[in-house]
This record gives C-alpha cells, structure tokens and sequence, in this order.
C-alpha cells in the first residue's frame, strides 16, 4: 500500500457521533457511517454488482468528513451507452448533489480501482479531499501511472492519495471479469 499527498488525516469513525451533520438525502433514512475498509467492502459489492450487469467491475463510495456514506456507485458505461459514465463520476455527482455543493473537500472516495485520466481530472474540479483506491492500473491509471494527473504542475487541485488497498482481491476481481468476457467471445 503506497500513501502520498498527505495533508493531514481525518479521522473516520463508525460511531453514532451526535454532533455529525442531520440527514442531507431527505428520504428520512440515515445513511450509515463507514471507515475506509468498511467503504472499500461495499465498493467492491458495487463492483461485483457491475459486472453482473456485464460492466467492468469498478464500484466507488463516498464519504463525508463524518464518515457518513453521501453516495455510491459502480461503472454504468455499457448501460448509459456513455464513456464517461465512470463508478467515480457517478459517485461524486450524487455526494456534490446531496452537498448541495460542487466541493467534495472534506469527502472520501473510496474506488476498487486506481482512477483513469479523466476520473482524475474530475476529482480536481470537485477538490475531493482524498481518494483511496485498490487495484493499480498500468495501462489506465491516471494517478500512480500514466500521465500522473496530480503530479503535474498546472494540477488545479491535488487530494490526498493511499493506493493499494486490498489490492489483491480488488485486482482478482477484474481478472476474473476479464478472463470470463475473453471466453465468452471466444464462445
């Protein structure tokens, strides 16, 4: 696990804080409050759930400052007929629309996968706080690899970024997305 631009932590905690902000979905439930390992599991359940919907098994949840789960998320590209309809994108969208903000600086994303170029411009133009993610990706990563997105000089904004977690079944979960598509066409 590789940990980067750190600014500082912010404790996240399951605990039923009474000082924690009211409800902001309005649907009068109250969304439950997760560490990032909790959020990384129900990440990969969203991403399990994409790719029984024929999409590339990547899910994404969002946390307040409070550890408050604002959104969740998994790839729709397939479904949408939409390339940018990244687990990412979807996710920050839903916690900026619960904000009621295009900030997400006190968030969290928790994402199965290291976020492509674009997902990784997007997470400055919402200035999230931090990303945590799973599995690294060589070939489309735009945040450890490829055009290192928050390294470059003219970044609008650079979140704080742990790489790595629970790499190794975040990555065998793709594997096996991938291996079962090949053997289907191959079919």
């Amino acid at each position: 696990m590789r940990q980067k631009h750190s600014h500082g932590s912010s404790p996240l905690s399951r605990t039923g804080d009474e000082s924690a902000p009211p409800d902001r979905r309005g649907d009068g439930t109250s969304p439950p409050r997760l560490d990032p390992s909790e959020a990384m599991s129900c990440a990969l359940g969203a991403a399990r759930e994409a790719a029984s919907r024929g999409e590339v098994p990547v899910g994404a949840i969002v946390l307040g400052a409070d550890g408050q789960v604002l959104a969740s998320a998994s790839n729709e590209v397939e479904q949408r007929v939409d390339p940018s309809a990244h687990a990412e994108i979807l996710a920050m969208r839903e916690a900026a629309r619960v904000l009621g903000s295009r900030s997400l600086a006190s968030c969290t994303l928790v994402v199965t996968l290291e976020p492509c170029p674009m997902c990784a411009s997007a997470m400055t133009h919402f200035r999230l706080g931090r990303v945590i993610y799973g599995a690294y990706d060589p070939k489309g990563g735009g945040v450890d690899h490829g055009p290192r997105i928050f390294e470059q000089p003219a970044c609008l904004h650079r979140p704080e970024v742990i790489g790595g977690v629970r790499e190794h079944e975040n990555a065998e979960l793709l594997k096996k997305f991938f291996i079962t598509l090949r053997e289907s066409r191959a079919s």
